[in-house]
């Protein structure tokens, strides 16, 4: 069983930064490529970035390239995701996920390559 907290959502006005963090505690394996999604209102679940277990690769969807860093440090078993210049269409609700199989350099941008998922974090942008 895997556990995923977030924390360092909340309100922040147009420009402003914010940055986003995932501890993975339980049966976890520093083997676990992590991603970052995201749900805005009477929306669906959108990929946003992800990162191997190793931390050589990482993937960005095209709204958060140039803008989202994503990063982790795995003595912490912890993954960040640092958003700046953010935007009031960045509003949502965001979603930390874990893959327990994946290779050394693998990153997924698809939900169901995920099978653990946190509670999720309110990101609000006001314009």
């Amino acid at each position: 069983q895997v556990q995923l907290v977030e924390s360092g959502g909340g309100l922040v006005q147009t420009g402003g930064s914010l940055r986003l963090s995932c501890a993975a505690s339980g049966r976890t394996s520093r083997r676990s490529a992590m991603g970052w999604f995201r749900q805005g209102p009477g929306k669906e679940r959108e990929f946003v970035a992800a990162i191997s277990w190793s931390g050589t690769t990482t993937s960005y969807a095209d709204s958060a390239k140039g803008r989202f860093t994503i990063s982790r440090d795995n003595a912490k078993n912890t993954v960040y995701l640092q958003m700046n210049s953010l935007k009031p269409e960045d509003t949502a609700v965001y979603y930390c996920a874990l893959n327990t199989k994946s290779s050394f350099a693998w990153v997924g941008s698809q939900t169901h390559q995920y099978d653990n998922w946190g509670q999720g974090a309110q990101v609000t942008v006001s314009s």
